[in-house]
């Protein structure tokens, strides 16, 4: 995710709320058990961002949660990506060098799959791919990990809400087993409601920092508030953690993007639930010092 605020839509929609990492695996500093570490699109310092190895490089720092952005392929195949732009993470410009401005949504899932998501990181990872959804998934299903999943620029792709839940259930995202290690998240408000309606025992997150005065709205349907770290603080936290979401737990929050140590010690005094960073081993130590 990026550091933005809230759109005016958003805010006047109230849209759905907050990326819930569950309350029997994420409690705030307040009762002793450390935040939640969330990494964020993979071990994205050490590994190509969304991509299979950054997932591979998180379940071997031993982070639990992975972070990820889902965008949609001109054939409605639905695949792992920041930018709705192919051309900061791949070799799309020489590969297609007429097709500018290489959206996402231009190219076909068979055109992306052609594409090297790696070697722009490091020679190491050339031929890395842009992983599908279903890929992703079962990455991470094997390594046993937890998925904070982002809907990214969901107005530019109708109905992926309802598209991403079929795919998740058809994976078997969706049953009980599978239901607590799941959230879905995004910088849209409407995006998320959508989903909430759908499918309501599905979490769903919230990315951005409401007002105090507008929580009440969210927390009929949100049950996590995550902002910037930057616009995190105690008397925040306490005021989010005061509501009770649509599953009957207190609101929860998760600050990104936390790479540094003082930083992670910082938010987690402040009492959040989870912290979302590229350096998932960064964190981890800093919060057992």
């Amino acid at each position: 995710m990026h550091a933005r605020a809230a759109t005016a839509t958003t805010t006047a929609l109230l849209g759905t709320a907050a990326l819930l990492l569950p309350a029997t695996d994420v409690r705030a500093v307040e009762d002793g058990t450390p935040p939640a570490i969330i990494a964020h699109r993979g071990a994205s310092a050490y590994a190509p961002e969304n991509t299979l190895t950054a997932v591979d490089k998180a379940a071997r720092l031993g982070a639990v949660w992975v972070e990820n952005d889902v965008q949609r392929t001109r054939d409605g195949k639905l695949v792992v990506l920041h930018d709705d732009s192919l051309r900061r993470t791949t070799d799309v410009e020489q590969v297609f060098p007429g097709r500018a401005p290489w959206k996402v949504k231009d190219f076909t899932a068979a055109e992306i799959a052609r594409l090297d998501a790696g070697s722009w990181f490091g020679a190491a990872y050339a031929g890395a791919r842009v992983p599908t959804l279903e890929q992703y998934v079962h990455r991470v299903d094997l390594h046993h990990q937890r998925l904070l999943l982002e809907l990214k620029n969901p107005e530019l792709y109708p109905g992926i809400e309802q598209e991403t839940l079929k795919l998740l259930s058809n994976e078997g995202w969706l049953d009980r087993k599978h239901r607590s290690r799941l959230v879905v998240q995004s910088f849209s408000a409407a995006s998320l409601r959508t989903v909430h309606d759908l499918k309501p025992g599905v979490k769903t997150g919230f990315l951005g920092a409401p007002s105090v005065a507008d929580l009440h709205a969210y927390a009929a349907f949100a049950d996590q508030i995550n902002p910037s770290h930057a616009a995190v603080s105690r008397a925040y936290v306490s005021a989010i953690h005061a509501f009770t979401g649509p599953h009957g737990k207190p609101l929860e929050v998760s600050a990104w993007t936390v790479n540094t140590a003082d930083a992670a010690r910082l938010v987690a005094g402040h009492g959040v639930d989870g912290i979302i960073t590229n350096k998932p081993d960064v964190v981890r130590d800093a919060l057992r010092g």
